[in-house]
């Protein structure tokens, strides 16, 4: 099977880097870009056709909700995960609506973050 293609999209470039060490273990998860703003991340899914975004919420220029509904309206095969430390239900309903295949506390484990991105790449919601 091929690998799932990943593109992160988080504003902060630590956390960015802490994903990229989590998902470079994974032998079936291939990282083909990162962006630090909404904006960024559109132009790396019309670039690098991943198979699944996981995207920061609150992010400057344009946030995560604004950014997962452009994506799903550009690409709508493109499964969008929601990175986030917002555990409000309005902002699992906004992600959802905007077309979100499912969200991930960043106060989760790493472990929960891999399986969330495999779930996304199968069309499978996930909601932790």
């Amino acid at each position: 099977m091929a690998k799932i293609k990943v593109v992160i999209a988080d504003d902060h470039a630590v956390v960015r880097e802490g994903i990229k060490m989590i998902l470079s273990r994974e032998p079936d998860i291939e990282i083909v870009g990162e962006a630090g703003n909404g904006r960024e991340a559109l132009d790396l899914v019309a670039k690098t056709k991943p198979h699944v975004v996981v995207m920061d919420i609150s992010m400057p220029e344009m946030g995560g909700v604004e950014a997962t509904r452009r994506v799903k309206e550009a690409h709508p095969k493109v499964n969008v995960l929601a990175l986030t430390m917002h555990e409000d239900e309005s902002y699992v309903f906004q992600l959802l609506k905007a077309g979100a295949s499912g969200y991930v506390l960043k106060r989760g484990a790493a472990q929960d973050l891999v399986q969330a991105i495999r779930s996304a790449a199968r069309g499978e919601a996930f909601l932790y």
